[in-house]
């Protein structure tokens, strides 16, 4: 065994499972460079991508890790070429329905954040059969971000408490964190304890900016197309060592 493969071993070993990490994040990027970069068509890139979301999402259950959230698909996203959407949405429903099989063998279940009414007809058909059969899974939960804007999800939350608060189900004196919480898409999810950003943007492109609020960071330059179970590992190392205060001292 060379050693390199030791020393991933050895990370794989050593990281810590849920009890330390219970939710991480990735923004997918760079699925369009990587393509450029060998001469292929954009959408070549989106298709290695879905490889790389299998991949990556049996490292995280099998570390422990009980929750993945994925920026799939942007609100601004819309403003590519329509080519390339189609290609998207067509390896999204690709992917669904080859992983139906394994996600339920694996106990995850799956979860979408977003507005899937925009979406392609057949896209939500595929996206609600696989939402409807995981929906007893518990061991892992697997949030793919479709249509999805920070910005525009708080605003639907901001909309859905003044509802209820004329409809007289909810006074807004008693809004907490806590309770506008549960009007966000993350609701079922624990915080989000890591997000990784691949191919070396620094910027979070309107991506769960509540949920991050105190969510360590890391900016990686690989593509999402080259983001390997060992670069999850190197990610999962730098986690731990960080200093997680929440607004308190430093620990000795």
């Amino acid at each position: 065994m060379s050693t390199k493969s030791k020393n991933n071993r050895q990370i794989e070993k050593e990281t810590p499972t849920g009890a330390v990490i219970s939710h991480i994040a990735f923004i997918m990027d760079g699925n369009g460079r990587w393509a450029k970069a060998k001469g292929w068509p954009r959408h070549k890139g989106h298709q290695e991508g879905f490889k790389r979301v299998k991949e990556i999402a049996s490292a995280c259950r099998n570390l422990g890790i009980k929750c993945m959230s994925l920026y799939a698909f942007s609100t601004e996203n819309w403003k590519r070429p329509q080519e390339e959407i189609d290609f998207l949405f067509h390896y999204l429903d690709k992917f669904l329905k080859q992983e139906l099989k394994q996600l339920l063998k694996d106990d995850c279940r799956f979860y979408v954040s977003g507005d899937i009414s925009k979406l392609p007809n057949h896209s939500q058909t595929a996206i609600k059969q696989v939402l409807d059969a995981t929906a007893h899974c518990q061991t892992f939960a697997l949030n793919i971000c479709l249509n999805y804007g920070s910005q525009q999800e708080i605003i639907r939350a901001i909309k859905q408490i003044v509802s209820e608060s004329k409809s007289g189900k909810m006074e807004i004196e008693d809004m907490t964190v806590n309770t506008f919480e549960k009007y966000l898409y993350t609701a079922p999810f624990p915080p989000i304890d890591l997000l990784v950003r691949t191919s070396g943007e620094v910027r979070l492109s309107n991506f769960m900016l509540y949920q991050l609020a105190y969510s360590e960071m890391i900016f990686t330059k690989t593509t999402w197309p080259d983001f390997t179970k060992q670069q999850l590992l190197i990610c999962l190392e730098e986690f731990k060592t960080r200093n997680r205060r929440y607004g308190g001292l430093a620990r000795e």
